[in-house]
């Protein structure tokens, strides 16, 4: 079975914009692709205080047991620092204390949370560990779920903190709970209104979400989305005292120097010089787009790589695309066939519009 290997060249111009912040480590990530935008110390390793509790809330959403109703047990006590002040024997869902763990950054219902979900708080952050595990995210350690580092803290990058939010926000639960301003409840105990601390949800129109942290060890940690023109990104700072304005700032980078370019389009594949394979028809199943840079030097490659069958089935993998930025590879898509003699035949006309669209 031979191969045959054809290229096309998309110039697209390339200048990097240089932009800096005051944080230890940050990242500005496309959402999408999970392309690195801007960098800064990303995969050092950092105490990272509540943002944390965005994991506890992806394994808690995963459990499927959210609107199970919840009774607060003994483990609370052991809850210092930030809190939503809950008490042994209330009743509230799983849901109500995502809610509170997320906007207000509740350390008692992250214990709750854990105990609930888990069984016990260390099988937890087993579920929590073992996530981290199944997301690449190499360096991150967490040893509680709430992210208080007085004893054993948690331990992470921005990198593998921008993975972690990119995969939570594709989970809707999650996305609806993380850009609520405001959320109130009444239990058998309490009334409650809790207001989100993310000031960026307030502060800059584009903000989808995010998680504060702060402990005398991390310092200020922070984690914001934002989604404008059909990009969705995530920036992430630690140790960063001026975190509320680089935030913004990085947003607007991407947003003013960065284009989703949709580079593959679903069904019908017309590539020129390509005969093996002229009796049938080449599709692909996905489209498929990619965040570049809006004056790209660097060249983007798309190379259609076919095996010559010898046997044609219909719906048969008969290759695949590779596409580069640079020389490394961002994406492969498989490409199928679909046999002609079961359609219907095409008059001159249709097969005159084809053989003009494929010279463009």
């Amino acid at each position: 079975m031979k191969k045959v290997i054809l290229l096309l060249l998309l110039l697209i111009p390339l200048k990097i914009n240089a932009i800096e912040t005051s944080a230890r480590s940050a990242i500005l990530m496309d959402i999408d692709s999970n392309r690195v935008l801007y960098e800064k110390n990303i995969h050092e390793i950092k105490s990272v205080a509540s943002i944390s509790k965005i994991m506890t809330a992806t394994v808690a959403i995963e459990s499927g047991k959210l609107d199970d109703k919840v009774i607060v047990g003994d483990e609370i006590n052991d809850a210092y620092g930030s809190g939503i002040y809950i008490k042994v024997g209330e009743e509230l869902t799983l849901r109500d204390l995502l809610y509170g763990l997320m906007l207000r950054s509740g350390n008692d219902a992250a214990l709750a949370i854990a105990k609930y979900v888990g069984g016990d708080v260390d099988t937890f952050v087993k579920m929590m560990n073992d996530k981290a595990k199944e997301l690449k995210m190499t360096n991150t350690t967490f040893n509680n779920p709430s992210g208080l580092d007085q004893e054993k803290g948690n331990y992470s990058t921005a990198y593998d903190m921008a993975i972690l939010t990119s995969y939570a926000m594709k989970l809707d639960e999650y996305r609806t709970i993380t850009s609520t301003k405001k959320y109130t409840l009444t239990t058998n105990k309490n009334t409650y209104s809790w207001i989100n601390k993310n000031k960026l949800l307030s502060m800059y129109k584009y903000t989808t979400g995010g998680k504060t942290g702060f402990t005398e060890i991390a310092k200020r940690t922070l984690v914001t989305t934002a989604s404008r023109d059909n990009l969705n990104l995530v920036v992430v700072t630690l140790n960063d005292g001026n975190d509320w304005m680089d935030h913004q700032s990085l947003f607007e980078y991407g947003f003013n120097n960065f284009t989703n370019i949709n580079i593959l389009k679903e069904g019908k594949l017309n590539i020129y010089n390509e005969k093996y394979y002229s009796d049938y028809e080449l599709y692909i199943k996905n489209d498929y787009s990619y965040l570049l840079q809006n004056s790209e030097e660097e060249s983007l490659l798309m190379k259609y790589v076919l095996e010559k069958k010898r046997k044609i089935n219909n719906d048969d993998k008969v290759g695949v695309i590779e596409i580069y930025l640079g020389d490394k590879i961002i994406h492969k898509e498989d490409i199928y066939v679909r046999n002609l003699k079961n359609q219907r035949k095409k008059s001159f006309i249709e097969k005159l519009k084809e053989w003009i669209g494929s010279l463009w």
